[in-house]
């Protein structure tokens, strides 16, 4: 089976979350905003659930790795929902304005996000498309970590390894900085992972084009004109329609994901059936 040690990279991930956010989620999580919450428990239940799968499959216990599968159908467009609502938080902190520099922030922060939530519905899909090549499906499984791995990382060099930031811009785009750096680190081992596994690596190659995108949408963010413009205007769409069309997108990746996979090969009549 591929990536036998992927629970240990997953488990990693999980580690960078707890360390990222310990200041601003974990420690003070009374008085963080619910979409918050949905956010981190529908992240760190998908990790948990990669990490159950890598463990089942390479335990060859394929029964149980595939009814836990089903169990993403559920729990991936409540993971885009808790995404959704990071933008929603975001939109509400541009249009009161609430801190020094939330009008060059937050809308890199949208543009960012919807980046992330773009990218998940790809590697979902493809995942699920390509289930029948184990290579294939657990490659992009395995890189929708990457894509969560760029924001509590860029909390750890903004907060504990500020001599990371080598690009030193002023004022509120040295966070954005943070984020560049932390997407490269990202890039860098979806990279890697690809060098290693050419033939089956194009999960790779497509985690790695949108946390490119993302890192650069993020950081010119500041200097595109229309953009502060654009999310003042998503800011004023009903926060519940945003969320309706986040569950359904997330449910329709999944839905067009398992109908696009090609189907078993059937026997000839007569002859022994073919493994599953």
């Amino acid at each position: 089976m591929p990536y036998r040690h992927a629970h240990f990279y997953v488990g990693v991930v999980l580690l960078v979350i707890l360390a990222g956010f310990w200041p601003s989620y974990f420690s003070p999580i009374r008085a963080v905003p619910p979409a918050f919450h949905i956010h981190a428990a529908t992240a760190i239940a998908w990790l948990t659930l990669l990490i159950v799968q890598s463990v089942t499959i390479q335990r060859r216990s394929n029964a149980l790795h595939r009814q836990l599968g089903r169990a993403s159908f559920a729990l991936f467009p409540l993971l885009i929902l808790g995404l959704t609502m990071i933008i929603g938080v975001s939109a509400h902190r541009f249009a009161v304005r609430e801190y020094p520099g939330v009008e060059i922030l937050t809308p890199a922060f949208g543009i960012g996000m919807a980046i992330a939530i773009a990218a998940y519905l790809t590697l979902f899909y493809q995942a699920l498309k390509h289930r029948r090549n184990v290579r294939l499906h657990a490659g992009y499984m395995l890189a929708t970590p990457l894509i969560l791995f760029e924001s509590p990382f860029s909390r750890i060099v903004g907060n504990d390894l500020p001599w990371l930031n080598v690009i030193g811009s002023p004022g509120p785009r040295a966070l954005l900085d943070t984020i560049a750096l932390s997407d490269a680190v990202s890039l860098s081992i979806a990279l890697v992972l690809y060098s290693r596994h050419p033939r089956h690596g194009t999960p790779w190659l497509v985690a790695a084009g949108f946390i490119a995108a993302q890192a650069l949408a993020m950081w010119i963010s500041p200097f595109v004109p229309g953009l502060q413009g654009a999310f003042a205007a998503y800011a004023r769409v009903p926060e519940a329609l945003t969320l309706v069309l986040a569950v359904i997108a997330g449910g329709l990746a999944g839905w067009l994901g398992w109908n696009a996979a090609p189907g078993r090969r059937r026997p000839p009549t007569g002859a022994e059936p073919l493994p599953a």
